[in-house]
């Protein structure tokens, strides 16, 4: 006696509205004697089939007629008392509109009770003969639907019964019925016009078939009868009968089901009301409808040689028994339902009427999980479970849906509270969602009994999620301790629409990804470049601090992200992407990963260097630049005992430039430049680094294509040096340094005093070089072309290597130089 009351909530359809036409009266008249003459065949058509032994109840019934103040009580088609004028008779036409007519029918059904009254006699006839003729009519009609053992077949072998989808292919095909009967209902109800004949007469006027008719029928309860929420919930007289549900427009389960009666009686479509039990207002999963009185009430109908199911009542909207209101909201899919999928919400009490080739049981119907109607119009399979309740096996328990659209989910996990439920957090659930299955593996925390609803909308959409199905989950003994990390994202591994960003499928499903070492590395193919941004989150873990623990290096064809864990437990890495190129798009969710670290935290002054860019290691940028074939692919480099070389190509002889930075370093941050060191040789560029000391760094390398443009970052490499070892920094070079030029000897910038060191450099082009400092020292060049000599370094401070492209001029350019350490600081 309800509808259903836990659906998420919609828009109802919106109709374009056109006006009724009105017919002239001589259109009018010629119409009326129409309908009166297809009245009076159809009336004689089934008369003539009619059992002899029946006949006495016809002639009885044809010719019983009670006439008050002019208005006659009759109806000699359904055996229902109706109060209103004679009938209209073919022969004598009334010249006046159907409106007027039936307006005219309508204030004199409305006329006080005392002037409608029978008598208590008169009403015990009328009742036992509405009563004789039902049953016969009943039974008349068994008579034709049963085998010789005397079971009841509702559908014979004749055809198979078309599914919901091959009877409406299209809700366009019904929008001009559903137009014409959503204007005229209007119309009715404003002239007032309350007459279930004369209503019926209208809204089917033109109809070709009992399908459109039915159609016609269904529209106009749907959009004219709301649910008698007061009545249901006894604060008012519940509105039952027929004539007051159409009179207040209201009514419970049993309103909409005996207007829809008699609506298809007036139509010529055989038409029954099913009882039984429905899973709707404050339905809860798992109660017990054994022994208990059926609640509810729908309608079947019979077309084309077999029954089909429809529920008004649910077709109409749903209830709010929190606000005591109904919601209405136009329900398609509960109009001649598929029975497979109506047995879900709705058991009748005799079996026959669930339309199956092999019925269910009471028990079975229990057990069944609760979907609504937007589980089918998502076209969803539910593969696991069968049935609501689900019981963790080693504290995980799974649900397993596919379709063939692609398809969003989120989910919602309550547990029960007294009377109420309390929303948990949907830390305890791993939803995994791909272009054609979702599974969702629940991991309670905590032994107990769960409520879990899991909702869905159209994927690439942002309409609302609707409400598809329930569970009840048990967990006897739970898996972890340890809830796991919020996911606002909801989906875990790649979201379903990752492809279309421009991501191909990767190697982690939905399991937890275990990390033993503290460190993890995520690879993920991309069709196209890609930028990329990461969000990691554990609840020990800080904004600041997480930031330090992601490094992102950015390819033409894959994404990475190194990921750093310096606690035990439950981590959240979330990747954003956008295209490459067009910086001015949103980075949009494309996967969500659940780590798990077990061992092995990394110490946070270990973590790596703040405010690094999203271009770590050779990437996209380096080569949009010209550089190739770099020594060092990835982001991370480990030096060897505190020294590396990194090498690549620069065909295009980019103008470079290199910085290193380090927190909390004991040298000043200028100097730290100068423990970098650049050789050119030809194409090949070679950074040599020497690193005064333990830990982490951050090494840019910028670069610019003209005089006039700024240096801009081409990619960060991230330096862990493990090693106790103080390298000493390069000579600082000046602009004449030019590309070619290569320091063999000596390696390190500062120099002893009083002492005496070799050196050996090529200068490119150069036709002198020299070595000032007390005193001026020529090297010599040598067969390999590289000028060579040995110099006393003297007491200092400093050592300047110099060159000259001219033999004849003087002028040297300062190209290098040496720190000379005073004696008392040797070390």
């Amino acid at each position: 006696m309800n509808n259903s009351n836990s659906e998420a909530s919609g828009e109802a359809p919106v109709y374009t509205l056109t006006s009724l036409p009105t017919l002239g009266h001589e259109q009018q008249n010629k119409h009326d004697c129409k309908e009166a003459a297809k009245t009076t065949q159809s009336k004689q058509e089934r008369t003539k089939d009619i059992p002899k032994e029946d006949a006495v109840y016809v002639v009885l019934h044809k010719e019983w007629k009670l006439k008050i103040g002019g208005s006659s009580i009759t109806d000699g088609k359904t055996g229902r008392m109706t109060v209103g004028p004679q009938s209209v008779n073919a022969k004598e036409p009334i010249k006046s509109s159907v409106f007027e007519k039936w307006e005219m029918m309508d204030r004199d059904e409305q006329r006080s009770l005392a002037k409608r009254q029978l008598s208590e006699e008169s009403k015990k006839n009328c009742t036992h003969r509405l009563m004789k003729s039902t049953v016969m009519k009943e039974e008349e009609s068994r008579k034709t639907l049963t085998t010789a053992s005397g079971k009841l077949i509702l559908n014979g072998p004749r055809s198979r019964r078309k599914l919901q989808k091959d009877l409406i292919l299209n809700s366009e095909v019904y929008r001009k019925v559903d137009t014409h009967v959503i204007n005229t209902g209007r119309e009715l109800r404003i002239k007032r016009i309350f007459s279930v004949q004369a209503i019926t007469q209208t809204i089917t006027e033109g109809a070709i078939g009992d399908l459109d008719k039915l159609r016609a029928i269904w529209i106009w309860l749907c959009h004219n009868i709301e649910y008698d929420v007061e009545g249901y919930l006894g604060l008012t007289e519940k509105v039952c009968s027929p004539e007051l549900v159409v009179l207040t427009g209201r009514g419970v389960c049993s309103g909409y089901s005996s207007v829809c009666l008699q609506m298809c009686r007036e139509a010529g479509i055989e038409c029954r009301e099913v009882s039984g039990h429905g899973k709707g207002i404050g339905y809860r999963q798992g109660q017990s409808y054994q022994n208990t009185k059926s609640s509810h009430m729908w309608n079947a109908v019979f077309l084309d040689g077999h029954w089909y199911l429809l529920d008004a009542c649910w077709g109409a909207g749903r209830v709010d028994l929190d606000n005591r209101a109904f919601i209405k909201r136009y329900e398609e899919f509960y109009f001649l339902t598929n029975p497979e999928n109506f047995i879900n919400s709705h058991y009748p009490d005799e079996e026959e009427w669930q339309l199956l080739e092999s019925p269910i049981e009471l028990e079975e119907f229990e057990k069944r999980v609760l979907k609504t109607s937007e589980f089918y119009r998502l076209n969803l399979t539910l593969i696991h479970p069968k049935h609501f309740l689900i019981v963790t096996e080693n504290g995980e328990a799974t649900v397993l849906m596919s379709f063939p659209q692609p398809v969003d989910f989120t989910y919602q996990i309550s547990q029960p509270s007294g009377n109420e439920l309390q929303q948990l957090s949907n830390s305890i659930g791993l939803l995994t969602s791909t272009q054609h299955s979702m599974e969702l593996r629940l991991m309670p925390p905590k032994s107990g009994t769960y409520e879990v609803r899991v909702f869905a909308r159209p994927g690439n959409t942002s309409k609302a999620f609707s409400w598809v199905c329930s569970f009840q989950l048990e967990c006897p003994t739970p898996k972890t301790s340890e809830e796991l990390p919020e996911n606002p994202y909801v989906s875990w591994c790649l979201q379903p629409d990752a492809m279309s960003l421009g991501l191909k499928p990767c190697e982690y499903g939905n399991d937890i990804i275990f990390i033993k070492s503290g460190c993890f590395k995520l690879v993920l193919k991309t069709t196209r470049p890609l930028m990329m941004l990461c969000e990691l989150s554990h609840k020990d873990l800080d904004k600041t601090l997480a930031e330090k623990c992601l490094a992102i290096q950015t390819e033409p064809d894959q994404l990475t992200c190194n990921v750093l864990c310096p606690y035990r437990g439950y981590y959240r890495l979330s990747v954003f992407v956008r295209d490459w190129a067009n910086a001015a798009d949103n980075f949009q969710n494309a996967g969500n990963f659940l780590l798990c670290c077990t061992g092995g935290p990394v110490n946070l002054n270990e973590l790596f260097p703040c405010g690094l860019s999203s271009s770590c290691g050779p990437g996209i940028r380096a080569l949009e630049a010209g550089l190739s074939r770099f020594s060092h692919t990835e982001a991370l480099v480990y030096t060897q005992q505190g020294k590396c070389n990194i090498t690549f190509q620069n065909p295009q002889d980019l103008d470079l430039h290199a910085v290193l930075t380090k927190e909390q370093c004991n040298q000043p941050a200028s100097l730290l430049s100068n423990h970098v060191l650049f050789t050119h040789n030809g194409s090949k560029v070679t950074i040599s680094i020497a690193l005064p000391e333990y830990g982490v760094y951050k090494l840019g390398l910028y670069g610019k294509t003209s005089f006039k443009q700024e240096f801009t970052l081409l990619c960060e490499y991230i330096l862990k040096n493990t090693s106790a070892n103080k390298w000493h920094p390069f000579p600082c070079t000046y602009k004449a340094w030019k590309r070619g030029s290569v320091l063999f000897e000596p390696r390190t910038g500062l120099l002893e005093a009083l002492s005496w060191v070799k050196f050996r450099v090529r200068v490119p082009k150069a036709q002198k070089v020299s070595v000032q400092g007390d005193q001026r020292v020529d090297l010599q060049l040598s067969k390999s072309r590289v000028w060579e000599g040995t110099v006393f370094t003297g007491r200092g401070p400093l050592l300047k290597l110099a060159a000259s492209q001219s033999e004849t001029s003087n002028e040297m350019v300062i190209i290098m130089s040496f720190n000379v350490l005073e004696s008392e600081l040797r070390t």
